[in-house]
C-alpha cells in the first residue's frame, strides 16, 4: 500500500524547555500529521546524546535521551515545581542548546526523583529492562564522578569491572543508580504513551537505528568481548567510510569494530536483543548505514582521517536469518546508500527490505542515477532528502549549472525557489516507491538555514528547530492535497 510520512526529530519540535519533548506539543504534531494526511511519523535515534550532541553517538545503543523527557508531564504528575524549571528556557526558539540543556537538565530531574517514591510499575520496568539498564545506570553512576573522560581513562578496576570494587560501588552509590535508572522510566513511560497516541490516530513511528555503537558507552564497557578491542580494551580498528561527494578525505566516526566471530558463537544474541528492543520502541526501524553488514570500511585507532582504510567482510545474511528464527519477520528500513556493489544489492533483497532512494541524489547530468524518478523500484522508501542532505531549496541554490539545467528539463520547471520545491515534491509523492518520506523543511520551503546535519563537521549540527505558529491548518489541507492527489 502507497503511503507518505514526515521526517522531524523529537528536538526539533516546540516546546518551553529549550528542546522539543514528548509533551503536548509531540502530541500536537500527531494530531498535524493525520489533518495533513500522513501515515508515518520518522525520528532519529532517541539515545542518550554524547559530546557533539549526535544521535548517532550515544552512551548505550538501549537508553533513551533525558533531554526529551516532557518537563510539563512532570508538573502535572505532582514531581516537579514549575520554578524548578527556570533555567531551561530557550534562548533561541528555534535552536537547541545543548550546553544549557547538559548543565541544567539534571538538576530538575532529581528534584523529580527526590519526590518519587516508587511504584509497582517501576520496580517491573527494572526487572523487564534489566539486561541493559543494570549496566547503564551503573555506567552513567560511575561517569558522573568524571562526565569529562570516557570509560577508558577510569581508574583500572572500574575500567576491567572488578567484581569487588564495582559491589562496593553500587553499595555505596545506590541512590545514584536508582536516578539513573528513574530517568530511563520516566523517559518510556511518556515516549510510549506517545507513541500509543500516535498509532491509535493511524501514524506508525519510524525509528533510526544506527549500524554502530560509540565506544563511550555502557554496550562497550560492559561487553568488551563483543567489540574488536586491544589487550587495554581500547579499539583496533575504528568505523567511517572513504572518501565520497559528503567528504574528500572521508568520513572518520571513531566507533569500534564489532568482532562478528564472537557475536556468531553466541548466535547474534546482543544484536537480537538490540532488534527486538528497537521493535519495542518502533514500529518500523530504518538502520543507518546497512552496507556496513556486507563490506565494512574500518581505519586504524589513532588515523587522521578514514582515507588510509580498507574494505572488510561482514557478517552478511548469517546475523539477518538469525534475527528471523529468533523474531519472525521484521520491519526493517535498510539505509543502502554510499558506496553499493552488488554484493550490497544482494544482501538486502535476500533480507526482503526496502531500501533508500534520496531524489537530490538522481540529477548527474553526465549519467543516469538510481536514484531519479524513472528507475525507483516498488520495494523502496522515496525520501526528497535525509537528515545528512541540504533542504530541498539549498540543494538548488548551491546545485551547479550543468546539473541544474538536467534539473529543470527533468522537471519542466523554471527558476531555484517554491515553485521547483514544489515539482521536486511532486516527483517524490508520485514516484512508484511504496513510501515516501519528506522533512518537513522541504513542505516549509527552507532554506539550508534550516539543514539538520552536515556530514564531517561538528559544533553546529542536529541543533534546528520548528516554529510552532507554522504547523497550520493551511499547511496540513497543502500537504494532505498533494499527498491525496499521488494516492498515499
Amino acid at each position: 500500500m502507497r503511503a507518505g510520512g514526515i521526517l522531524l526529530h523529537i528536538s526539533s519540535l516546540p516546546g518551553n524547555y529549550g528542546i522539543g519533548t514528548f509533551g503536548d506539543r509531540a502530541y500536537g504534531f500527531v494530531d498535524f500529521l493525520a489533518k495533513a494526511g500522513q501515515k508515518y511519523w520518522q525520528v532519529l535515534p532517541l539515545g542518550p546524546t554524547s559530546h557533539g550532541d549526535s544521535p548517532y553517538q550515544t552512551f548505550s545503543a538501549f537508553a533513551g535521551n533525558p533531554y526529551l523527557i516532557d518537563l510539563d508531564l512532570l508538573v502535572r504528575a505532582g514531581l516537579l515545581m514549575p520554578e524548578e524549571c527556570q533555567g531551561l528556557e530557550p534562548k533561541r526558539p528555534n535552536r537547541v542548546d545543548y550546553a544549557q540543556q547538559y548543565q541544567n537538565r539534571f538538576p530538575v530531574l532529581k528534584a523529580t526523583y527526590r519526590r518519587f517514591t516508587g511504584n509497582a510499575e517501576f520496580a517491573r520496568f527494572k526487572e523487564e529492562q534489566a539486561f541493559w539498564l543494570d549496566d547503564y545506570a551503573l555506567f552513567m553512576a560511575i561517569k558522573s564522578l568524571k562526565p569529562e573522560v570516557d570509560w577508558s581513562k577510569w581508574d583500572f578496576p572500574y575500567r576491567n569491572r572488578s567484581r569487588k570494587v564495582l559491589a562496593e560501588f553500587i553499595a555505596s552509590n545506590h541512590d545514584e543508580i536508582e536516578f539513573w535508572k528513574f530517568v530511563q522510566y520516566m523517559f518510556f513511560r511518556q515516549w510510549f504513551n506517545l507513541k500509543a497516541y500516535a498509532n491509535a490516530h493511524g501514524i506508525n513511528i519510524i525509528g533510526d537505528m544506527p549500524i554502530y555503537v560509540s565506544y563511550d558507552s555502557a554496550d562497550v564497557w560492559a561487553h568488551p568481548d563483543q567489540w574488536q578491542l586491544d589487550d587495554r580494551h581500547r579499539p583496533e580498528l575504528v568505523a567511517g567510510v572513504p572518501p565520497d561527494a559528503y567528504s574528500p578525505v572521508g568520513q572518520l566516526w571513531g566507533n569500534p569494530i564489532y568482532d562478528y566471530e564472537a557475536m556468531e558463537q553466541d548466535g547474534f544474541s546482543w544484536w537480537v536483543k538490540r532488534i527486538r528492543h528497537a521493535l519495542t520502541l518502533f514500529d518500523v526501524v530504518r538502520i543507518d548505514h546497512f552496507r556496513g553488514f556486507e563490506s565494512y570500511w574500518a581505519v586504524h585507532a589513532g588515523a587522521l582521517d578514514a582515507r588510509d582504510g580498507r574494505w572488510y567482510k561482514g557478517p552478511g545474511y548469517k546475523l539477518f536469518a538469525r534475527i528471523r528464527q529468533e523474531l519472525g519477520a521484521v520491519n526493517i528500513i535498510a539505509e543502502d546508500l554510499g558506496f553499493l556493489t552488488p554484493e550490497v544489492h544482494e544482501l538486502r533483497k535476500a533480507c526482503g527490505f526496502p531500501g533508500m532512494k534520496v531524489l537530490q541524489f538522481g540529477f548527474d547530468h553526465k549519467a543516469d542515477s538510481e536514484y531519479a524518478p524513472h528507475n525507483h523500484e516498488y520495494n523502496a522508501v522515496i525520501y526528497s532528502g535525509t537528515h545528512d542532505n541540504p533542504t530541498l531549496r539549498g540543494w538548488l541554490k548551491k546545485m551547479n549549472r550543468k546539473d541544474y539545467r538536467y534539473f529543470r528539463r527533468y522537471m519542466q520547471v523554471c527558476g531555484r525557489g517554491k515553485r521547483a520545491v514544489r515539482r521536486a515534491l511532486a516527483a517524490c509523492l508520485g514516484s512508484v516507491c511504496r513510501l515516501a518520506i519528506i522533512p518537513l523543511q522541504d513542505y516549509l520551503y527552507l532554506d539550508d538555514r534550516a539543514r539538520f546535519n552536515i556530514p564531517a563537521t561538528t559544533g553546529k549540527n542536529w541543533v534546528w528547530r520548528v516554529r510552532e505558529s507554522v504547523l497550520t491548518d493551511k499547511l496540513a489541507a497543502r500537504i494532505r492535497e498533494m499527498t491525496e492527489t499521488y494516492r498515499r
